[in-house]
């Protein structure tokens, strides 16, 4: 056997087909040459097959079951599109250029039904379909370049009875010519043609043309979902000659232009397929000048292209290709996740998938393919031997694999393998007295963070060589088919490329111990098994063998607390924060004296006094449980002091490393102000120093007392945090003193001495103190606080206190700076970030908000609007107190939140965030404040507006209006209508006018803006009442008297909008009221004498129009009326 070559380069990901569709091809006789495949779609639940006889077959991919076959006479299936958000309706369109819509019924158990064929399109070759994301609309392009939309019913109920109601066929746009490809994402269609790329804002009816310049052939184009961009709003990416794309923002500019020619000299890798053994040319080509006839996004970071010549995967923002291989005639391509499905020029279809590396080898193990599984460990070495390949692909893994290869024929294999596996000894070095004592469990792998990964198992009577033998676990193909189907989720690209890895084998329980050598690691013993009957069932009995193992032992450590042998050892690891609110234990970190070797070990406090502590814990508890005592104020202020003074005596004894006696450690007054000012500045200016020295002319003798008291009880705000627990604290006690604690600082109950003498010290000193307290207290016993209770009292409680909240992500810093996620996440770029933080931290868990903030601290407002995906998690509340020193950060922040949502869910959406009701008002100040046009272009010297003002641009006017239209009081409702006054937001303000009734005043600004459209169209402000065009006619013949020429907003006299004038509103009035009563109300405002000819004709064409119009309900009343009386008996 031939000596695999290694590919230089360390790829990430390959193609693989593990599985040959040709038999599901052959059993729908599709394989013909008389019948063969033309056009294929896939979904989350469908493969779609469209044949040249007219059928479409729909295979369901689960099991690969053939569910439905639906006839068309109207000639070949060109193109197939399946609805993503909704399997239950798939679009079709014919040779004869006409689109069927079906709907299949599934969830009835109904016959599928056409509910609608479009005819729009007969006699032309469609050329694209594509589905709307949010409704059920299809769009659909041809080859003269027209693009139409079909609103199907969306109500499945009431389709029986509107079963005659016909569904709207819109032409949206034609372009000047072939539509190659079609996408859609968030109101916006994607349109790409021969010469260029176009967007349409299907909502508004706007239209962009995408670039400048011209190309000539088939180029596609695609959107770029916001969630996989790491930015505010999704990008498109256009192809363009010569191997290059455009990425381009959301509104058509076009961003930067990314040139792949050079990176695609790389040799093809190889596709990783049963059929033949995978060869790798080393031989460096030429660049490739090419076209992409379509692009097709996949899965997260990646877009996905072919040619004649192969198939192409990059990372565009980041400029680089992930993968090429070289894949023969292609005629169309539909991707689904991971998933490629490909149909070539003869009919045939393949399935591939876009797998890491290690991945893929995990999968043929699967399906004993071990010959094929040594060949790609061989040919990918670089990837395999990387850290997270390491840890999924084990030194066991590729002995076993080893083993399976037949010597005679696969020596060479079996030396490279040999070769590999001894590149792998170093990683696990560092863990060598581990692996020592637990080396003989197969059942077990060591990651790097110290984590024992459990492979699933079998329990039973079953002998080893039953459960390990892999040579008697053999397969049909239906068999295998239905397993690879079941395993089709699971296999996901890693994080640069694809979704959350999912491991359904896999158990990873962290498992704290003492070493002892006289006892065994385990109580348990696992075989190794790469396919166990019952993963479950195994799954089960390991998590329920750990669970006991544990509990035993913390119970006997908890009985022991008071030892002085005792010491506490933890492992650091990424995910230990979820196990250590479970656990009994409370741990710290595990700190190593790298020179001398000493482990640090918190001694345990003496025993009385913290029997004491627990006794007083149980008696707040007893307390508490009085109605008298919960429900007074008062009274469980008193019951929480007195057990806080306990707490302080407690952990200030000596014995704690790292808490100091309160009482020991005095500073003075002015270096804590002086910090706490470097949150917060301008807590005292010139007035109240002059206040305070007065009054303490007055008060001498008792503030100084106070300040004394204050001052004996102040520590440095710069001592290290007690994130975790100097001594072993039993489980039930943990939860009794974290309700203390945390409900302690709910009440601002900080400090047992100041709060008996806080009555006497000024009220500023008072808030002085409370802050610097309240970040003392944080640091003390932050490991006792519920820390989402915490987090949220800081932010109701000390809100226009930044120092609180800083000093609480410190702590939560300091927790998190002992995983290695903590490290990792200096690394990388936002996207890459992100990715990590998405598959490594859970969302509900705390230190969320403190990786949140170095993200923020190191790409700024960028990182803030990433972070709406992990809302509600991260409220708009933590954000305000994140970017505290910069509002209009978070106004970007709160404006992508919003428009993150579906547009008929905003309102109600946002309505859902203005918790307390008082952030409706800051909300609106700040966003008429930030990115608005200068005070001088939209208000006069009196305050009113300037002509034509109302169309200035503000950044954020849509958060504004929708500010503006949420249901409120009236009191609240004139709040907002000044704010909008003072600032100059003429549309909102006009608004809130119409709500209020004050209709005169907004006339008078009506007038002042000089725009007719203001008062034309459905929304338009019309005068109701007599007295309202009296007035109206007034305000304009005043503004007549002394006119003073106004410039529109590009600077010309005669552009800009239709002025308001005497002309334009007695033809206004005419239309409103009618010619006749129109000119008997000019004559009476003395206005009859200024208006021109063309009044006139108006009127007399509204005079005729009015008769007209008589006379035309005159003759269908009459026949109304002569039809009912021929019915009559």
């Amino acid at each position: 056997m031939t000596f695999v070559p290694v590919i230089p380069e360390s790829y990430s990901h390959v193609l693989a087909e593990f599985e040959s569709l040709d038999p599901l091809l052959s059993a729908l006789r599709l394989d013909s040459s008389r019948l063969k495949c033309t056009s294929i779609a896939v979904s989350r639940k469908w493969l779609a097959l469209g044949s040249s006889g007219g059928g479409l077959n729909l295979i369901q991919k689960e099991g690969w079951k053939h569910r439905l076959f639906l006839s068309h006479r109207e000639g070949a299936i060109s193109q197939v599109a399946c609805c993503l958000h909704d399997d239950d309706y798939v679009a079709v369109a014919t040779s004869q250029g006409l689109v069927v819509v079906w709907e299949l019924n599934q969830e009835r158990r109904g016959k599928p039904e056409r509910i609608y064929v479009s005819s729009e399109h007969k006699g032309r070759k469609v050329t694209a379909l594509c589905w709307d994301t949010a409704v059920l609309r299809v769009f659909v392009g041809d080859h003269v370049g027209k693009v139409s939309a079909i609103k199907l019913n969306t109500s499945k109920q009431a389709k029986a009875s509107a079963a005659f109601v016909m569904f709207p066929v819109q032409t949206i746009t034609t372009v000047d010519s072939c539509v190659v490809q079609l996408d859609y994402l968030d109101g916006r269609l994607l349109i790409s043609s021969l010469t260029r790329s176009f967007l349409c804002d299907t909502e508004r009816e706007k239209f962009w043309k995408i670039g400048n310049k011209e190309r000539d052939g088939e180029y596609g184009a695609c959107f770029f979902p916001a969630r996989c961009s790491g930015s505010q709003q999704p990008l498109i990416f256009c192809a363009r000659p010569g191997s290059r794309m455009w990425e381009v923002n959301f509104d058509g500019e076009v961003i930067s232009t990314h040139q792949f020619k050079k990176l695609l000299s790389l040799p093809p890798l190889p596709v990783i397929t049963p059929r033949s053994e995978p060869q790798y040319d080393h031989t460096i080509g030429c660049s490739q000048s090419l076209s992409f006839p379509k692009l097709l996004h996949l899965s997260e970071h990646c877009v996905l292209t072919w040619t004649e010549k192969g198939i192409y995967i990059f990372i565009p923002q980041n400029v680089q290709v992930l993968l090429w291989s070289e894949v023969k005639d292609i005629q169309d391509m539909a991707v689904c996740k991971n998933e490629l499905f490909c149909l070539h020029l003869n009919g045939k279809v393949s399935h591939l998938s876009l797998l890491s590396v290690e991945r893929c080898v995990e999968r043929l193990l699967r399906r004993s393919q071990w010959d094929l599984a040594a060949r790609t460990c061989c040919l990918f070495q670089n990837s395999i031997i990387a850290s997270k390949a390491r840890k999924t692909l084990t030194v066991d893994k590729l002995e076993h694999l080893k083993s399976q290869l037949d010597l005679e024929t696969c020596s060479d294999l079996i030396s490279q393998l040999d070769e590999l596996i001894l590149k792998f000894e170093p990683l696990d070095s560092a863990c060598s007295s581990r692996r020592s004592s637990i080396s003989s469990h197969e059942s077990f792998s060591i990651l790097d963070s110290g984590i024992y990964r459990i492979i699933s198992s079998r329990r039973g009577s079953q002998s080893d060589e039953d459960s390990c033998s892999l040579h008697s676990q053999t397969f049909s193909e239906d068999e295998r088919l239905k397993e690879f189907t079941l395993h089709q989720e699971e296999d996901q690209p890693d994080q640069s490329c694809g979704s959350q890895e999912n491991e359904d084998n896999v158990s990873h329980v962290p498992v704290t111990f003492e070493t002892d050598k006289n006892e065994t690691f385990l109580p348990f013993g696992i075989p190794l098994s790469f396919r166990s009957p019952s993963p479950l069932m195994s799954l089960q009995a390991v998590k329920e063998s750990v669970s006991s193992f544990v509990r035993k032992t913390t119970e006997k450590i908890g009985t022991l607390h008071a030892s002085p042998e005792l010491k506490m050892r933890s492992d650091t690891r990424d995910d230990d924060q979820s196990c250590e609110e479970e656990m009994s234990l409370v741990t710290c970190p595990q700190e190593e004296d790298i020179e001398g070797g000493k482990e640090i070990t918190g001694e345990p406090p003496e025993g009385d006094m913290f029997q004491e502590l627990t006794v007083a814990t149980a008696e707040a508890m007893t307390k508490m449980l009085d109605p008298l005592v919960l429900f007074e104020p008062k009274s469980l202020r008193m019951v929480l002091l007195e057990w806080l003074s306990q707490l302080e005596k407690t952990f200030a004894m000596k014995n704690f490393a790292g808490i100091s006696d309160t009482g020991n450690s005095p500073m003075k007054l002015n270096q804590d102000v002086l910090l706490l000012n470097e949150s917060k500045k301008g807590i005292l200016d010139e007035d109240n120093e002059k206040e305070k020295r007065d009054s303490l002319d007055n008060k001498e003798t008792v503030d100084q007392t106070a300040c004394e008291s204050v001052i004996s009880l102040r520590k440095p705000l710069d001592d290290l945090f007690q994130v975790c627990s100097p001594c072993t604290i039993a489980n039930s006690l943990q939860k009794d003193l974290a309700e203390l604690t945390t409900l302690c600082l709910e009440l601002n109950i900080l400090n047992s001495a100041i709060n008996s003498t806080g009555e006497h010290v000024d009220h500023t000193l008072q808030q002085c103190s409370s802050e610097i307290l309240a970040c003392q207290f944080l640091k003390k016993y932050f490991f006792l606080l519920d820390l989402k209770r915490a987090k949220e009292s800081i932010k109701l409680s000390y809100t226009n206190n930044p120092c609180v909240w800083d000093t609480f992500i410190e702590g939560l810093k300091e927790m998190a700076s002992s995983t290695s996620i903590y490290m990792e996440m200096e690394e990388g770029d936002l996207p890459a970030r992100l990715k990590l933080l998405d598959d490594s931290i859970p969302f509900d868990s705390p230190l969320l908000i403190a990786y949140a903030t170095r993200l923020y601290e190191k790409f700024g407002e960028s990182a803030l609007r990433s972070l709406i995906r992990f809302y509600p998690y991260i409220l708009p509340s933590d954000i305000m107190q994140l970017c505290h020193q910069n509002p209009a950060q978070f106004l970007a922040y709160l404006d992508s939140l919003v428009k993150s949502r579906p547009e008929d869910q905003r309102s109600y959406f946002l309505e859902s965030l203005l918790q307390p009701e008082s952030l409706r008002l800051d909300w609106l100040l700040l966003a008429v404040s930030h990115d608005a046009p200068p005070s001088t272009s939209i208000m006069d010297d009196e305050g009113y507006p300037r002509p034509h003002s109302h169309l200035f641009s503000w950044g954020y006017s849509q958060l504004i209006l929708q500010l503006i239209k949420l249901p409120a009081d009236f009191t609240t409702k004139e709040k907002m209508t000044d704010i909008c006054r003072t600032c100059g937001f003429w549309p909102g303000y006009l608004t809130l006018c119409l709500e209020l009734e004050r209709r005169r005043e907004a006339f008078t600004n009506i007038v002042y803006l000089d725009d007719m459209s203001l008062m034309e169209g459905d929304n338009g402000w019309i005068p109701e009442t007599v007295e309202e065009w009296k007035l109206l006619l007034h305000l304009v013949q005043k503004k007549s008297s002394s006119p003073v020429p106004q410039e529109s907003l590009n600077g010309n006299l005669n552009d800009g909008p239709s002025p308001i004038n005497t002309e334009n509103v007695a033809l206004l009035l005419a239309k409103a009221m009618g010619p006749d009563p129109a000119w008997s109300l000019l004559q009476e405002c003395g206005l009859a004498l200024e208006l021109s000819e063309k009044f006139t004709r108006t009127c007399d064409i509204l005079r005729i129009a009015e008769k007209r119009q008589r006379a035309l309900i005159q003759s269908m009343l009459e026949k109304c009326d002569r039809f009912l009386w021929s019915q009559q008996p």
